[in-house]
């Protein structure tokens, strides 16, 4: 009986250490190799490439970042995300954060903007003898939470918060003359596991899986006024031990667009992307500074 007892002891420890993936900061520390020099280049689904270096990092509120640049540098926010282009992160001793401050508010501001465009589009085509006047504003927290330290197999956490309000008035005034929706979105990670992964710059063992979901409320006023659900969106990051970020893939749908009834002629879209590792060059040695 002593002897099934011990057995059944070992597997009940080794099936609760196989679920710590990540078991502290200087475990963390090897996904976000941060040694100057260090880049990695990377390539769209359109064979568009996105080079990242390692460059000097900085102190931010007290602590010290380390700090990415990119080639070709962000004219605008059109093609930021703060998943894969953040410009400063750190290693803590509870979390692995994306400095992304107000680039985040600027990027979905961009997004929910061109869709507002989009249906302006279609309201002057169908010869309407009205438009609409809108106004979009953004507020979301200066981190992003990539991933805790220390981590189990599928436990969720709360990567970030967003609430976007989009204000529309009619020109002249129709009924309702004006519409106000506000929308909170959080984004919850999860580690799905570890996977291998194939890339043009090689093969990578023991990728941390990291996937990221949207789900969003809206409210609207005039109570009354019809509204959807919004769209979503689902991240997937691929980071290989000492190498760092090998795949990106995003499937994101039309946040506001989604929310709304839409005239003949406008769908709401989603958007696939993708990155992958094309080559990199990562040097062995440590910090350059702590």
């Amino acid at each position: 009986m002593l002897k099934g007892f011990r057995t059944f002891f070992l597997l009940l420890l080794a099936f609760g250490l196989s679920g710590m993936l990540i078991g502290d900061a200087s475990e963390a520390d090897q996904y976000f190799p941060d040694t100057l020099g260090n880049y990695w280049v990377y390539e769209d689904q359109d064979g568009n490439e996105l080079t990242r270096r390692v460059v000097e990092g900085k102190e931010i509120a007290g602590k010290r970042y380390h700090a990415f640049s990119y080639e070709p540098a962000f004219e605008d926010s059109v093609d930021y995300d703060y998943h894969i282009h953040p410009n400063f992160y750190r290693v803590g001793e509870e979390w692995i954060t994306f400095f992304v401050g107000d680039e985040m508010e600027k990027a979905v501001n961009v997004d929910i903007t061109n869709e507002m465009k989009a249906l302006l589009v279609v309201i002057k085509v169908m010869g309407e003898d009205f438009t609409i006047l809108y106004d979009v504003e953004i507020e979301a927290g200066d981190l992003f939470y990539v991933l805790p330290t220390s981590v189990t197999l599928n436990e969720k956490w709360d990567a970030t918060e967003i609430k976007a309000k989009v204000t529309m008035r009619t020109d002249p005034p129709q009924d309702p003359e004006e519409a106000i929706l506000e929308y909170t979105i959080v984004e919850t990670g999860t580690i799905v596991g570890k996977e291998k992964v194939e890339t043009a710059a090689g093969t990578f063992e023991d990728c941390l899986k990291i996937e990221y979901q949207t789900k969003t409320e809206v409210s609207v006023l005039p109570p009354e006024a019809e509204t959807r659900s919004p769209g979503e969106s689902i991240t997937t990051l691929w980071v290989a031990p000492n190498i760092g970020i090998v795949k990106f893939h995003q499937q994101s749908e039309d946040i506001f667009l989604k929310s709304i009834p839409l005239p003949p002629g406008i769908v709401a879209s989603t958007t696939i992307r993708t990155l992958e590792l094309k080559k990199y060059e990562v040097k062995s040695s440590g910090s350059d500074w702590e």
